[in-house]
């Protein structure tokens, strides 16, 4: 029997592990960082918390074999998928990042796109006074300096960091529909849409509500992948490189 880690968290993560589950020459093991205080469990054997960096994740290939490793974090999720590419490549594992295709504007959209969490905090009091704020709660805090301005954030979970002095805090997780999106953003008077280029029709309904509105987004890019990694888009995609000889 081959068994598979999957580093999850995501929708995609989930919808891997139930396929693999009914497959009886496979044995998955979910893991879960452990951010979000109520998390979603996927099928399959599952475990809670981080490894410690590049070599923790390396000691524990070592400990607990597998025979191939699946990334399905988040896209932003950065730093875990340059320690899974590192720690794979020490242990030789064959290793893939499960990524779905980002967001790309269409017409109608009114898209400033940026490099980084900086970089949005730095533009925005040139775009509005009262922001949408849809960055995840350890994002927040880049824009707690930012006094002039008034922000309506939304996460699953309270921020653990500083958050603008003038905020309300709205915890909700998605999917979120296109006219619960609009009613929230008028009843708000939302100037501006700030978010991360996450991808996925669960969160996409803000963006459709935001050109609805004719309100500008201030659109976070991804941070670039590991150069050596092989890369899937879907889930289906991830089966193949399962199933395919290496």
């Amino acid at each position: 029997m081959r068994r598979i880690l999957i580093l999850g968290g995501t929708g995609e993560a989930r919808s891997l592990a139930a396929a693999l589950a009914d497959d009886p020459s496979i044995d998955t093991v979910s893991s879960l960082a452990g951010r979000v205080r109520d998390p979603r469990i996927p099928a399959g054997d599952v475990r809670i918390g981080g490894f410690g960096g590049e070599d923790g994740l390396a000691d524990w290939l070592r400990g607990n074999p597998v025979d191939a490793i699946v990334d399905a974090t988040h896209p932003f999720a950065a730093r875990i998928t340059e320690n899974a590419a590192e720690a794979a490549r020490r242990c030789r594992i064959p290793l893939v990042v499960l990524r779905r295709p980002q967001w790309s504007p269409v017409p109608g959209d009114d898209w400033r796109r940026v490099p980084d969490l900086t970089a949005a905090a730095t533009l925005l009091p040139g775009l509005g006074a009262r922001i949408f704020l849809t960055v995840g709660r350890q994002g927040v805090g880049a824009f707690a300096d930012l006094r002039a301005l008034w922000f309506l954030v939304r996460a699953i979970d309270p921020p653990e960091v500083d958050r603008p002095a003038r905020s309300i805090l709205l915890l909700a997780r998605g999917p979120f529909t296109v006219p619960a999106e609009i009613d929230l953003m008028r009843e708000h008077r939302i100037d501006v849409l700030v978010t991360k280029n996450s991808g996925g029709e669960q969160t996409a309904a803000k963006l459709h509500a935001a050109r609805d509105l004719g309100l500008p987004v201030v659109m976070i890019d991804r941070p670039p992948l590991p150069s050596a990694a092989a890369i899937v888009g879907d889930v289906a995609g991830a089966l193949d490189w399962i199933r395919s000889d290496r």
